[in-house]
């Protein structure tokens, strides 16, 4: 069976806006989240989030070419840019037929939307920009990505609210395990802090109304008291090992499992018995062909609101036992990426596994009891055996998505 690797990465993200930045900044425990700077958020009730910082299109994109693109999919395609740089794809080592893009959002052209609503609601409907539905639409990350990078197999898009990243990253996996594809460049990216995305998820009460950015993302803390929004883009390129090895690559990391499932529970709320979480965990285990005692580590969800935590925290221990596997959720430093965030975490992740060192649970102060996993902190956050983790991903509608990765050897 054809192995799958991972040899290129690329972030845009609230801890940095290049691969170099994000583990500096991961492994440190810096904090992303902070004050609201993209609009006025005082009438919303909600003050922080994780914003991208210092973001410069003409660096990779180029003005002209960034103006014909919603927010997100700027993000999307730098990160990507990035990736397929440090893969060293190029058409002379990877034709044009073997090379594919799954790349996905949970929201899309968010920031598009609103501003062309406004503008059709103040000047009429003839003043809507004629890009508005090629800006707007979610495969349109995609289709950038494939158009600058010249990509002429698979090119889509998978829309699984926050399980997004993940079950791109998923689905690309196949396309190489399956042999459609030799390379695949995928990931999620998310652009939705605006007036109507902070708006619409604190209608849910969703978000955390903290106003101290320190306090305001606590997953699995007694204390938590909603998620925070993030923003941004994770991309990694997939590559068969032969493929790999027949140019020279430098190799990340490995793929070796995916589960996906769904809970047909409730829109919103996860099943409080975590059943989906635990059977994606266990079909990647599966198709990984690892014991659970295998796992070194997760990368939770872990949005750090009262129902997730507890239903995924409880659905570890039924897979894993109680307090047997190293857990972290990264959202403390970055927020919620929403579809962009099993991205992100799939990349920190590979990093994790890379360095031999885990990210931590920023801010953790009283672990909630209904949590009954072993968080990663200053004590553990150096484990004697890191070479397979999970990477969990649960979204809205039910859906559940897990990744398994393996530290690189060739055994």
């Amino acid at each position: 069976m054809t192995r799958v690797v991972v040899t290129g990465m690329g972030a845009v993200m609230p801890l940095g806006n290049d691969l170099k930045e994000f583990r500096q900044n991961l492994f440190a425990g810096h904090l992303g989240i902070g004050p609201i700077t993209k609009f006025d958020a005082t009438t919303t009730g909600i003050t922080n989030a994780g914003e991208v910082k210092n973001f410069d299109v003409s660096v990779r994109l180029g003005k002209k070419a960034a103006k014909r693109m919603d927010l997100f999919s700027q993000y999307a395609v730098d990160s990507a840019l990035q990736a397929v740089e440090q893969a060293q794809i190029t058409p002379e080592n990877t034709a044009a037929k073997d090379l594919g893009v799954i790349f996905s959002s949970g929201i899309g052209g968010l920031t598009t939307i609103q501003e062309q609503v406004i503008k059709m609601q103040q000047k009429g409907p003839r003043k809507v920009t004629p890009l508005f539905v090629p800006t707007a639409i979610i495969n349109m990350a995609a289709g950038n990505i494939a158009l600058r990078i010249g990509a002429k197999n698979i090119c889509t898009a998978v829309v699984t609210a926050c399980a997004s990243g993940t079950n791109a990253i998923g689905e690309a996996y196949r396309q190489i395990k399956e042999g459609r594809a030799q390379v695949m460049v995928t990931g999620g990216a998310e652009a939705s802090i605006n007036e109507i995305g902070i708006a619409g998820f604190a209608a849910l009460t969703a978000l955390s109304p903290e106003i101290d950015p320190a306090k305001a993302s606590l997953p699995f803390d007694k204390k938590r008291s909603g998620f925070v929004m993030g923003e941004g883009s994770g991309a990694l390129v997939l590559e068969s090992l032969e493929h790999a090895k027949k140019r020279g690559a430098s190799i990340l990391g490995e793929i070796v499992g995916y589960g996906s499932n769904c809970d047909a529970y409730h829109i919103t709320a996860p099943d409080p018995n975590g059943t989906g979480a635990i059977e994606a965990m266990r079909q990647a285990l599966a198709e990984a062909n690892l014991e659970p005692e295998k796992i070194d580590h997760i990368n939770a969800h872990g949005t750090a609101t009262k129902a997730n935590d507890t239903a995924e925290a409880q659905a570890i221990a039924k897979v894993f036992g109680e307090n047997s596997v190293l857990v972290s959720s990264t959202k403390a430093m970055t927020g919620h990426l929403l579809g962009a965030s099993g991205a992100v975490e799939a990349i920190a992740v590979l990093l994790s596994l890379a360095a031999g060192q885990l990210p931590l649970n920023l801010g953790l102060k009283e672990q909630d009891p209904e949590c009954p996993v072993t968080l990663v902190t200053k004590e553990n956050k150096t484990p004697s055996r890191l070479e397979y983790a999970l990477s969990n991903s649960l979204g809205f509608g039910g859906h559940n998505a897990v990744l398994a990765f393996k530290k690189w050897g060739e055994d």
